[in-house]
């Protein structure tokens, strides 16, 4: 049984190069013991991701599978420098789980270190997005001082992807490893996630729990241990009762 209450950063096959159905993720997340589990399919700029109706159209997800709470979202790509995402506003605004990163050939083709780090603080201020994702790529340097700060004073999470721990994004501990040190010295939100794209990796989240303590952040920093937590997350971040109200449960 997972440790967390939910895995709020995983994918199914409609992201193109994941590999199981919103079905068979949301009852592997139930045979793990996982309450909420969030989809947040790579937005339509990456390289065999949906249309950008597909976002739109989301709302047929049911809220609940397999007695798991249900975030269908995204993970959008941050496409130049002012912090742009691709999708428009007006979906994201509808989405109950909105996070964002950098990723090669989805129109951000890596700028200096100060044209990144300006990007990923105009992401966090972005009153749409909930969490800024695997800002320890070191393909996109980032002044981390800079950028955890500004998570911490606007309360968006910080994410400690297990996966670049384990299995994409080489290179990534030294940076992950500072951010997360940042994070416990500012008090910033963490979102620890396994960014599964294979339903059997959701919950694999110990390498990532594992830095995370040794760095020094605290339980209560982690947004998604507990359901009290996410739920306390989606509250402040005024999606809460979007959720709520979403279709019945199947």
């Amino acid at each position: 049984m997972s440790k967390f209450a939910g895995d709020l950063h995983t994918h199914s096959l409609a992201s193109g190069h994941a590999y199981s159905t919103i079905t068979e993720m949301a009852v592997a997340a139930a045979e793990k013991g996982l309450t909420y589990l969030g989809l947040c399919e790579h937005g339509p700029n990456m390289p065999g991701a949906p249309h950008y109706y597909y976002f739109g159209n989301l709302r047929v997800v049911p809220p609940q599978i397999a007695g798991v709470n249900i975030l269908a979202g995204v993970e959008a790509n941050i496409i130049n420098c002012d912090g742009e995402l691709d999708l428009p506003t007006r979906i994201l605004a509808r989405l109950p789980w909105v996070l964002a990163g950098f990723h090669s050939d989805a129109g951000y083709s890596g700028g200096s270190l100060e044209e990144n780090t300006q990007a990923a603080i105009k992401v966090l201020a972005n009153p749409l997005v909930d969490g800024l994702v695997h800002p320890g790529n070191p393909t996109y340097p980032l002044d981390y001082e800079q950028v955890v700060s500004v998570a911490a004073e606007l309360g968006k999470a910080i994410e400690i992807n297990n996966a670049s721990l384990t299995v994409v994004r080489q290179g990534s501990l030294e940076n992950c490893t500072l951010i997360a040190r940042l994070a416990a010295k500012l008090r910033a939100p963490v979102l620890i996630s396994s960014d599964a794209h294979f339903a059997d990796d959701i919950g694999k989240l110990d390498a990532a729990l594992a830095l995370a303590r040794e760095c020094g952040i605290s339980d209560d920093q982690i947004i998604n241990l507990t359901a009290e937590g996410i739920e306390a997350y989606l509250a402040k971040r005024g999606k809460l009762k979007r959720q709520d109200s979403a279709s019945p449960q199947v």
